[in-house]
């Protein structure tokens, strides 16, 4: 049952209604209202209906008055997946095979990062941008890795555009990320709830109720979200075919989008692009939950820290020392 479920978008300015009463005050407020409006036609949100097949057109205009995807029935889920499969083949003439696979009981993720083994070679950004289908065009990264000074431990203060053999002596490499905090500030930040924690602590995002705002991104301190300023170029024979609806499928423009510890993989018993890709085992990813798993060897004893700890976020990303 969905007593709080909403009721659609209506008209051009993809305004949207509920019961909530959190959603139906931000859009009373005339001028969030009309800046969602904007961002919406910005986006792009409105079907085309002179660049589409009739088939395409029904399918598209089903897309945008599906709910939210927390709201929907494991049925509507199922439709909306076979309805994007379809959408890619029309539009793009892409086969994908895209899942919803739900959280994996009893299962919290954790990631650590080694930064005395890192050697700043970036592989793990290349497969990250490879798995996840980022925008070549614009070269939107998820990861980023920082080029530090000894006695620093500030991402904000080392290079993180250096183009450089590596490693150099002298100096170590930080990577950072969404870390997928327990109280994410980004979450409380959306006015319309389309960002949440998953129960098995993956931070998503629901690109088709994204409103494309950017509160989340001020909210973050971590600097792990990225705005989509259009749909990702990338050439055909180089995208990633095995989605996730809440993951690595091909964004809308205009949607906030972030690492999201590669949820098509993880969720299927893999790791992330970037853990596998890493050629100094620098990055460590697990089951909070399992007292046998390497991460919770890395926290009961190694040296570790996390990120502005003084702001309660509880980052669920610890770097440590050997």
């Amino acid at each position: 049952m969905k007593s709080d479920k909403p009721s659609g978008r209506k008209g051009c300015s993809c305004t949207i209604t509920s019961a909530k009463s959190d959603r139906r005050s931000f859009l009373k407020g005339l001028s969030i209202a009309a800046a969602a409006g904007s961002a919406a036609l910005a986006t792009g949100c409105i079907p085309d209906v002179n660049a589409a097949t009739s088939e395409e057109m029904k399918l598209r205009w089903q897309e945008f008055f599906k709910d939210n995807y927390r709201l929907m029935t494991q049925e509507e889920k199922d439709a909306t997946i076979a309805r994007l499969e379809r959408l890619a083949k029309l539009q793009d003439d892409l086969d994908i095979q895209m899942s919803n696979d739900p959280p994996i009981d009893r299962v919290l993720y954790g990631y650590a990062f080694n930064i005395t083994r890192c050697e700043g070679f970036m592989e793990c950004v290349s497969a990250c941008v490879k798995e996840n289908n980022l925008d070549r065009k614009t070269n939107t990264q998820y990861i980023r890795i920082f080029e530090m000074e000894p006695g620093n431990l500030d991402p904000s203060t080392g290079d993180g555009q250096y183009f450089h053999k590596v490693p150099v002596e002298n100096k170590f490499y930080m990577g950072t990320q969404c870390f997928h905090c327990e109280n994410a500030p980004c979450t409380k930040a959306c006015p319309i709830k389309a960002t949440w924690t998953e129960p098995d602590g993956i931070v998503v995002v629901d690109y088709d109720w994204c409103i494309g705002c950017r509160y989340c991104q001020a909210a973050c301190p971590y600097y792990g979200r990225r705005f989509n300023w259009g749909k990702p170029e990338i050439p055909k024979e180089e995208v990633t075919t095995k989605q996730h609806y809440l993951g690595n499928r091909i964004r809308p423009k205009g949607k906030m989008e972030k690492c999201t510890f590669c949820i098509q993989r993880t969720r299927t018993g893999q790791l992330p692009a970037c853990v596998e890709a890493c050629p100094t085992g620098s990055r460590v990813f697990g089951n909070l939950l399992d007292p046998d798993s390497e991460i919770r060897f890395v926290l009961k004893h190694k040296k570790v820290f996390r990120m502005k700890e003084e702001l309660g976020t509880e980052p669920k990303f610890w770097f440590f020392i050997d």
